[in-house]
């Protein structure tokens, strides 16, 4: 036996579910846009505006998780916002009026933040009980719950499906799926009601208190590749398509391919990228993950046909997909007394690159070329080779400023993160 105690077991388990609705929740509203706005009759100027607003509002949602879970576990967030997450998805299948969309999408937006916040702070947490790197596989989960929910909206637009009868029963599913789920979450305190702790797991600093104050200075590497990472995240759902049709001159059937290719080497790569950081450090596998990446991004920039800008693509889905999680897990190592204010603050950041990076690759598009634009991405995902120390820094001490991380030995056998 590894030692680990069968309710953290649990928990981990429960807490996958978790990331897999989300998952598939969130494919379904996203690869739906298009029956959004016909049903709703939304106009192309408009709709960037009701997109625009779902990040906005999650931002909004992560910081105020931050505040409530100084008075709430991030267990109970997690468990009550989920369902709303799921009946606001029903919301905006079900709707007739514009305002009825505005609200739907709203509650979407701000319990999506909540949810990501808590779900991440969990996750931490538990990795932290489990003394090794179990991040990547919650987030491999979510991977799957998403190409789940892209096939399920594929399935609703083949068969001419009407959003409220395709998205109606999976909300069925979901919402007991999670509610039973809940049950078995593990929160920070799960410490203090007798929880085996692992041997490799490393003891909080003394100075670490759960009251402990996050350094903004010091979480501005990881907020930095937070948001650079989904800019190339959503470069790759948002222009794929279009980039192989418009500039390799593929087939309308064979441009939708590349982001299918991205979600299913995202779900490879996040289920086996738990065993690299044990074996080789964080750090090290961020690293290799940003390269991996560049080199998608410049497989795809001079690809000359439509099969090497899938191969690029399909780079960019090995590479990309071990940062988040990674930078996650960093932020709560960094600051183990004070993780969840850390995971909410870093979370903005998710919704910061979700923002950018779709205009900023449309705009250069425009007006320079698609091939150009694909470098910007590159060279922003670049940036976290020179934050990649802060995958591998030990807990931060609060003694005050003039204290900073020590860098740890990534290597060290059996430490995970």
């Amino acid at each position: 036996m590894d030692g680990i105690d069968g309710r953290l077991r649990h928990g981990r388990a429960s807490l996958s579910v978790s990331f897999f609705s989300q998952g598939v929740a969130f494919a379904l509203l996203v690869t739906r846009i298009p029956a959004l706005q016909d049903r709703y009759d939304i106009s192309d100027a408009l709709l960037p505006l009701f997109l625009a607003a779902v990040p906005v509002l999650a931002g909004v949602g992560s910081v105020a998780t931050e505040y409530l879970v100084k008075r709430v576990r991030p267990s109970a967030v997690l468990r009550w916002v989920q369902p709303v997450v799921c009946l606001a998805l029903l919301g905006a299948g079900s709707g007739d009026t514009m305002w009825q969309l505005g609200l739907s999408l709203a509650v979407f937006g701000i319990c999506v933040g909540g949810l990501d916040a808590s779900m991440n702070m969990l996750g931490v947490s538990l990795q932290r009980r489990y003394g090794r790197s179990i991040m990547l596989g919650f987030h491999a989960a979510y991977s799957f719950g998403g190409i789940l929910g892209a096939s399920l909206a594929w399935a609703g637009a083949h068969w001419h499906l009407s959003l409220a009868v395709l998205y109606g029963p999976v909300v069925a599913v979901l919402i007991p799926l999670t509610l039973v789920g809940s049950r078995w979450y593990v929160d920070q305190s799960a410490a203090a009601d007798g929880l085996a702790k692992p041997a490799q797991e490393e003891p909080q600093p003394s100075g670490a208190a759960s009251g402990a104050s996050v350094a903004m200075r010091m979480l501005l590497p990881l907020c930095l590749v937070m948001a650079f990472a989904y800019i190339g995240d959503s470069t790759v759902s948002n222009w794929s398509a279009k980039y192989l049709q418009d500039v390799l001159g593929s087939s309308e059937q064979l441009a939708t391919v590349p982001y299918n290719v991205y979600m299913v080497t995202t779900l490879l790569g996040r289920s086996v990228g738990d065993l690299g950081v044990r074996r080789f450090g964080a750090a090290a596998v961020v690293r290799a993950g940003a390269v991996v990446a560049v080199a998608g991004f410049g497989v795809v920039a001079v690809a000359p046909g439509p099969w090497v800008g899938m191969l690029g693509f399909t780079l960019l889905g090995f590479g990309l997909c071990v940062i988040v999680p990674q930078t996650f897990a960093a932020a709560g190592r960094m600051f183990p007394g004070a993780s969840d204010t850390a995971i909410a603050r870093l979370n903005i950041f998710n919704y910061v690159g979700f923002l950018v990076g779709s205009p900023l690759v449309g705009a250069l598009g425009d007006a320079w070329s698609y091939r150009g634009a694909m470098l910007v991405p590159m060279v922003l995902v670049s940036a976290t080779l020179l934050y990649a120390r802060s995958f591998g820094t030990e807990p931060a001490r609060y003694g005050g400023d003039h204290e900073r991380p020590r860098t740890a030995d990534v290597g060290r056998a059996g430490n995970g993160l």
